[in-house]
């Protein structure tokens, strides 16, 4: 709890409302409410990012496990449930070409945002995150057994895999702040085992049980909509107050902007 304000709290009691609700859509009040609160830089009635929205979301549901103690150790806020289930470890591994000695780095992640612009699917923007990046000249690697700055590698690995996989598609062009609209293919089912730190065991299987779509040419307006897997295994389509049954083929024909998956 942070003043008055509980995003775990209010999640719960629109989970409970969606699922005791006799219509097909609610309007979520509750959330509008503290709209301002989940992200201080959000304005009522401006159209806002998705990812935004959700990062804020579910940082503000992590703070509530917190109880507002940020300053808890890495390990300490990895045992909350919305990290239980969103969260997982990146390991970033720096290799020496001088001596080949090893540096690990840990980092936890919510979710894994991904560059499309040369990827055409979800795969080969998974397979360019854990390529191997250059280190040097002015972005060489000081080496702690050579004592001096070296040129080497780094590459990025999954090493804890989450319950739930968040992708977000990057479709802002940071050089022409236009969308990035081309086709980015995904599958219904996916094998994170290629990308993780530990390659060659079993596969680790995740279905697809969400897709967010914006609509519109441009990143600074648009519409968001979505499809989802319930419980019974249809896919819905739900635009606003409109929830439409739908079929796989349509949920893997968008133009997705962040993609849910489960293991």
């Amino acid at each position: 709890h942070q003043q008055g304000f509980c995003m775990m709290c209010i999640m719960e009691a629109h989970v409970n409302k969606v699922l005791h609700s006799p219509v097909g859509a609610i309007l979520p009040l509750a959330v509008l409410k503290v709209f301002r609160r989940i992200g201080e830089h959000f304005q009522p009635g401006r159209e806002e990012d998705a990812h935004d929205f959700l990062c804020c979301t579910v940082n503000a549901m992590q703070r509530a496990c917190l109880s507002a103690s940020n300053d808890l150790d890495l390990s300490s806020q990895s045992t909350t449930i919305v990290y239980q289930i969103f969260g997982g470890f990146l390991r970033s591994r720096v290799t020496c070409f001088s001596c080949e000695a090893i540096s690990d780095s840990y980092e936890a992640f919510l979710d894994v945002p991904l560059d499309i612009k040369a990827a055409s699917s979800l795969t080969a923007a998974l397979e360019e995150f854990v390529t191997p990046e250059h280190l040097d000249g002015d972005n060489c690697f000081k080496c702690d057994k050579c004592k001096k700055n070296v040129a080497a590698s780094k590459r990025f690995t999954v090493h804890r895999a989450p319950k739930i996989l968040t992708v977000c598609l990057k479709r802002f062009d940071c050089f022409t702040g236009g969308k990035i609209s081309k086709v980015v293919e995904y599958p219904e089912y996916l094998d994170l085992r290629p990308y993780m730190s530990q390659a060659d065991g079993e596969p680790l299987q995740y279905s697809l049980y969400a897709v967010l779509v914006h609509s519109g040419v441009s990143c600074h307006g648009g519409h968001y909509f979505c499809y989802t897997k319930a419980s019974n295994g249809l896919w819905y389509e739900m635009d606003d107050e409109s929830v439409e049954l739908c079929c796989i083929d349509t949920a893997l024909r968008q133009q997705a902007y962040l993609l849910f998956y489960a293991r």
